[in-house]
């Protein structure tokens, strides 16, 4: 993939830098539609117990296994999904507890991109509609502003503004993913949460949006929550990295430090697949036993526990908090990999009773 090397990866924020997201113990369960007769009933824990910082003007990339909670997590942070519990604030206003006349004021201030560059778009309207209907609803502009406005956008994202009477469909993959970032900046937002918007396109082209997102970030300022799959496209659009396992934040680090200095298993185990770049280097690959447990009913203690190659019954017992181990750098584990370790060197030692477990 080539990506454009512009972000300064920092292992952590000065402290004078602002704070614009900060989420506290934010919560998100699904009740499940069949109720038990006897007990409580069952819900689905898809984001439980999690909190940090979003720094203005910062790329925070999000990952983890499918349904691990990442989307959920995004869309509860703009309220598209209402939290089950916890907070979010934006400065210091309290994002949760505005009313709907009071969320529609603020909404200008964040906004999304979605996954999908097809299913988010309306086929009956045309670009120019799209683009415009957040204007017409916030009221920012109407007639030759209004045009004016999303003629600009489209520019700005480098598709030709003389197509603004096209539809959707008109558009190649890419093309459509373009207007979704253009409708995501028309009412200049503050944070964007971005989920997973290169995944459903081709390599070639999410090498392009990419680096139309990192040149957005530079001109514009922006604050992003990057949600992906892929550890290569996070690494070089991040200034820090979250590392998300069944509902929990597990560790969260400078996007260098986290790749180069795991401190979760979890985390040294999503590393170890990812492809070099090198075809004579060999990576070898960490293969976990088990399958990933039931959100409805997690394990107690860690989480990862029931496949990590590091568990004891302490894991069993207690819920590791995400602690910070080294400046900027939190990870949620009773037995975190120490700078330079490898999983594979701490589990050799596991195997001669070399470790303190």
């Amino acid at each position: 993939m080539n990506v454009v090397h512009g972000t300064d990866h920092t292992q952590t924020p000065p402290s004078s830098e602002e704070v614009l997201i900060q989420v506290e113990h934010l919560q998100k369960y699904f009740p499940l539609k069949k109720k038990k007769i006897f007990g409580p009933p069952e819900v689905v824990k898809a984001v439980d117990d999690i909190s940090f910082k979003i720094y203005k003007g910062e790329t925070l990339g999000l990952v983890g296994e499918s349904g691990c909670g990442k989307s959920t997590l995004g869309r509860n942070l703009l309220r598209l999904q209402e939290p089950t519990g916890g907070k979010v604030f934006l400065r210091d206003v309290n994002f949760t507890d505005l009313s709907k006349k009071e969320l529609r004021s603020y909404r200008k201030h964040v906004q999304m991109i979605y996954q999908d560059p097809f299913g988010s778009l309306n086929p009956r309207f045309t670009v120019g509609q799209v683009i415009g209907e957040m204007l017409t609803i916030h009221k920012l502009a109407t007639g030759d502003a209004r045009t004016k406005k999303i003629k600009e956008l489209l520019a700005l994202v480098g598709l030709d503004p003389d197509r603004i009477d096209n539809y959707p469909h008109e558009f190649s993959g890419g093309q459509r993913q373009r207007i979704g970032i253009a409708r995501s900046l028309a009412l200049d937002p503050e944070f964007i949460v971005a989920d997973e918007p290169v995944s459903a396109l081709d390599v070639s082209v999410q090498s392009q949006i990419i680096n139309l997102l990192i040149r957005l970030k530079k001109e514009l300022g922006l604050t992003l929550l990057f949600i992906a799959h892929g550890l290569n496209v996070v690494r070089h659009i991040s200034d820090r990295v979250g590392v998300m396992y069944l509902g929990k934040l597990v560790e969260l680090s400078g996007t260098d430090d986290l790749f180069d200095h795991p401190a979760h298993p979890y985390t040294a185990v999503l590393l170890s697949t990812v492809p070099d770049a090198d075809p004579a280097a060999r990576r070898e690959r960490i293969v976990l036993k088990g399958e990933v447990p039931s959100p409805i009913n997690p394990p107690s203690g860690c989480r990862f526990r029931t496949r990590c190659p590091l568990a004891t019954e302490k894991c069993a017992e207690l819920l590791p908090e995400l602690e910070e181990i080294r400046p900027g750098h939190h990870v949620a584990c009773h037995y975190p990999l120490e700078e330079g370790e490898s999983l594979k060197e701490r589990i050799s030692k596991n195997d001669k009773g070399a470790v303190n477990l």
